[in-house]
């Protein structure tokens, strides 16, 4: 088993991004957004405006950054994969700098993550976005799909969680799919087979039981 887990408005409660540029950002953020909403452009060049627009020092940023909560189950969920050698992974279309920070504050700073990176100086942001892949069906600027493949172990169990858009296309290569907000929507709507979640406490209790329910069966 093998868990791949979505960050903003997943792990975190809010979107981590959408909370930097709301605070930091010139308003043009909400336009490049109204565009990527509309299709007129892919959600990676969205996310590469959006950062460039961001000002404010780091110690402002941080600031930010450290007021953004994570759901209360998720360090606990953590917890319970270390126990039981489950490789966690956070797979995101965010920004690296703004998971670490989050994690870090939470004790959570071993975990990998696959993600955008932030670049250039405080008054010159910019995105690196090392995952992206041309004919990503998200348009994203990481390729989940790529990023959970390559990871993988042999015949090892796909876990994914995840909350919206850019986990569509990844949902559907999943085992076991934990699924909220959009997610789940979009999982319903094609009749996939998912676990709907409200914190990470759920999930704790559904793996440990799908675990058990093995042990018992290879007994």
């Amino acid at each position: 088993m093998q868990v791949f887990c979505d960050f903003d408005g997943t792990v975190s409660v809010v979107d981590t991004t959408d909370r930097v540029l709301s605070r930091l950002a010139a308003p043009e953020w909400e336009a490049l957004e109204a565009d990527w909403l509309a299709g007129r452009i892919d959600a990676a060049a969205c996310m590469r405006g959006q950062i460039a627009l961001i000002r404010g020092s780091d110690a402002e940023l941080e600031a930010v950054l450290d007021a953004v909560e994570i759901d209360p189950g998720f360090p606990a969920f953590a917890a319970w994969c270390a126990d039981h050698a489950v490789p966690l992974t956070i797979v995101s279309d965010g920004v690296d700098r703004f998971i670490r920070r989050i994690l870090d504050r939470h004790g959570l700073a071993g975990l990998p993550i696959v993600s955008n990176e932030l670049a250039g100086d405080p008054d010159a942001r910019r995105l690196a976005q090392p995952h992206r892949r041309a004919g990503c069906a998200a348009g994203a600027g990481v390729c989940k799909c790529e990023a959970a493949a390559g990871r993988m172990g042999p015949a090892q169990t796909l876990v994914y969680i995840g909350d919206g858009r850019s986990d569509f296309c990844v949902s559907h290569r999943a085992d076991i799919l934990f699924a909220k907000g959009a997610l789940a929507d979009y999982a319903a709507g094609r009749g996939e087979t998912h676990h709907p979640f409200e914190t990470f406490h759920d999930i704790t209790a559904t793996l440990s039981g799908l675990v058990e329910a093995r042990r018992a069966t290879a007994l």
